[in-house]
């Protein structure tokens, strides 16, 4: 498999985020300690997440929808 290019691994992850934050709260801590790690292992910080998220919101959301996730 070809190595992720950056806008691929945001885009993973700002799905990752939103599928859980349309999770019940009680799954928090879990996403927490998943989302930490997939970071890390992305080589992404959270704040680059985030503004990704805000700039692709539909596309992220659509592909949510899609999966089935909402």
């Amino acid at each position: 498999m070809a190595p992720k290019t950056r806008a691929e691994k945001l885009f993973s992850a700002a799905v990752l985020r939103r599928s859980f934050e349309l999770q019940e709260p009680r799954y928090q801590e879990g996403f927490r300690f998943v989302y930490e790690g997939v970071l890390r292992d992305l080589g992404l910080e959270a704040a680059e997440v985030e503004a990704y998220l805000t700039a692709h919101r539909d596309e992220v959301e659509q592909a949510i929808r899609r999966r089935g996730g909402s």
